[in-house]
């Protein structure tokens, strides 16, 4: 495991948008995958959307700044900073955008992610019993974040729109969009086409509360309906509401770079696909890495853990003075 270090605060000034290049289903989505890193694999462009949006409010990066600043001084002293304790429920918001009937998304295709994110955060999940001995220390067990929502707390809009890009269209009424409901106290997510193989996108603690929260594509909503092995085990919005907690991806955004947490191994870049275990780095010790980390762009019935740290990292989101503290009523 990498020694966490005192990490320059603009390395992780990131947004992440991620794109494509247990149950009978993810049985199926495991069969059909392939055992390698170079088939149908995500990918990011977060620098190129980060670049973005410091272009359009360069307030932003000085707010990420004093966030990061904020998460080392409660990772390095948790016990001066209140905590929730138990269990944090995050209230959650849908906004479907449709052109077709598919895209116009099922209650019961909404609730699978839910339910999807409530194991996942709550190592619940049938496969996280999967953990190689290696990683089983450093698990994360329960993260203490859960997902509540109902079908009231649901917008939809029809739309003639083929696709909604990663500009935040969908966000924005006077765009044809959806404007996110209570940003401050509600994680929002649109679910949308948003075409190019994007699977999905979040923003980073610190933008704007107008463009806050997470979107993903109908065909990786879930684990029901739309959804497209192999992608289609609801593990994208994992990832992505991940992002939203403010982690960073497992290598770091840069060859053998730092998440900037503890107990994950240095990686050389992401991994796709399903690599076979061990998969080891060429980074320096060459460690094992943690390819079934819901940080990393396996595929989705290969990814099945945060770790210890990761969880804490998330935690500091909403200690008091954090940037998720007001998703707490």
């Amino acid at each position: 495991m990498k020694k966490l270090s005192v990490l320059a605060a603009g390395s992780l000034l990131l947004l992440f948008g991620c794109s494509k290049s247990v149950s009978d289903k993810q049985t199926k989505q495991e069969d059909a995958v392939v055992e390698t890193n170079n088939t149908t694999l995500r990918s990011c462009f977060s620098y190129e959307v980060l670049e973005e949006n410091i272009k359009a409010d360069p307030t932003i990066k000085k707010r990420m700044d004093e966030i990061e600043k904020f998460t080392q001084k409660v990772l390095e002293n948790p016990s001066a900073y209140k905590l929730v304790n138990g269990v944090m429920e995050v209230p959650v918001q849908v906004n479907v955008l449709w052109r077709t009937s598919a895209e116009n998304i099922s209650d019961a295709q909404i609730q699978s992610q839910i339910d999807v994110l409530n194991e996942d955060f709550g190592a619940t999940n049938s496969d996280y019993s999967l953990t190689p001995a290696l990683f089983q220390g450093a698990r994360s067990g329960d993260t203490k974040i859960r997902f509540i929502w109902t079908s009231a707390n649901t917008t939809r809009k029809q739309t003639s729109k083929n696709s909604w890009g990663t500009r935040d269209a969908m966000k924005k009424s006077k765009q044809g969009g959806i404007d996110p409901t209570s940003p401050a106290t509600t994680l929002n997510m649109w679910v949308c086409t948003i075409g190019g193989g994007i699977l999905g996108y979040a923003q980073f603690p610190g933008g704007s509360l107008a463009t806050d929260g997470v979107v993903i594509d109908s065909k990786y909503f879930g684990r029901v309906g739309t959804a497209t092995a192999p992608y289609g085990l609801g593990r994208t919005a994992t990832h992505e509401i991940g992002h939203y907690f403010n982690l960073r991806h497992i290598w770091g955004d840069a060859t053998c770079g730092n998440d900037g947490v503890s107990d994950t191994p240095t990686h050389n870049t992401s991994n796709g696909g399903c690599p076979t275990y061990p998969h080891y780095s060429t980074c320096a010790g060459n460690p094992v890495e943690m390819t079934m980390n819901y940080m990393d762009y396996t595929y989705d019935a290969c990814m099945y853990m945060f770790t210890a740290g990761q969880a804490s990292r998330m935690q500091a989101t909403y200690a008091i003075g954090g940037p998720r503290a007001s998703l707490i009523p």
